[in-house]
């Protein structure tokens, strides 16, 4: 049912089409010492990896700006690829707390990744700020007939967010919340024979940020009826539809650490 549910989405997905913008490009570095996942974005790791442009609109520039700022850093070593993301947020909260729950519901943070390219065999990823999350795989994107495979698990995932603020708590303004992920390369290969990168090797990836208006109401946070979600990204689709993998960014992984690591990009 779920499954249908998201086939129906994008098949479904607004009309409205802009031209095509070029995808973005990241320079993934090796990290020497593992990221500790607590949310934070405080190991030393972080201060030598650089943040993405911030987040437009999924259709691209020529839509309106993001009301929120949102940006991403990405680091990897033989284990796992590691994602960090800063999401600027006056009311954080969040309901569902159930493993596999239709995230976007709530507003939520979403990682895709295509390893070999060829918009085929491709992972989905989406979290809340209360740490929920829900994965999924796909053989081929939903245009194309293809189904969300919700049985696929990410065996050591590990996941922290941190909440800058008071979580579903409307009687204060909040900064936002930040995310760490560790996607171990093994969880992959039960769908795709994915291994972990050499120095070189590039992936197809994006990231999205879906943000509900609400309004308040008896204390607490409540969806505006009628009024769509706004999509945010990092590489823009020209569409609202995630699943165009030819039009996710490219993240190339690389073993040079830069000059002055330790003072690297903030």
């Amino acid at each position: 049912m779920r499954a249908t549910i998201i086939c129906l989405l994008a098949a479904v997905c607004r009309a409205q089409t802009h031209a095509p913008e070029p995808p973005k490009h990241y320079t993934c570095r090796r990290v020497q010492t593992p990221i500790r996942i607590d949310g934070r974005l405080d190991d030393a790791g972080w201060r030598m990896a650089a943040w993405t442009d911030d987040f437009v609109d999924i259709q691209g520039a020529a839509a309106p700006k993001p009301r929120f700022r949102t940006r991403v850093k990405m680091l990897w070593d033989d284990q796992c690829f590691y994602i960090a993301a800063e999401l600027a947020e006056p009311h954080v909260w969040a309901t569902l707390t159930e493993h596999d729950s239709v995230i976007f519901h709530d507003n939520d943070f979403e990682v895709f990744m295509n390893p070999s390219g060829d918009t085929r065999n491709y992972f989905e990823f989406e979290m809340n700020a209360l740490n929920t999350g829900w994965d999924l795989f796909l053989a081929k994107p939903y245009r194309e007939g293809g189904h969300a495979d919700n049985s696929w698990e990410i065996p050591g995932l590990r996941t922290a967010v941190a909440v800058e603020g008071t979580i579903n708590d409307p009687r204060d303004r909040d900064r936002g919340w930040t995310v760490e992920i560790a996607f171990p390369w093994a969880a992959c290969e039960s769908r795709a024979p994915v291994r972990a990168p050499k120095p070189g090797g590039e992936w197809r990836v994006n990231f999205s940020r879906v943000e509900w208006r609400t309004t308040i109401e008896n204390g607490k946070y409540v969806k505006i009826p009628k009024l769509p979600e706004d999509n945010w990204v990092w590489s823009p689709q020209g569409v609202i539809n995630m699943h165009v993998p030819e039009r996710w960014g490219y993240v190339q992984f690389v073993d040079d650490a830069p000059q002055g690591a330790a003072r690297a990009a903030r």
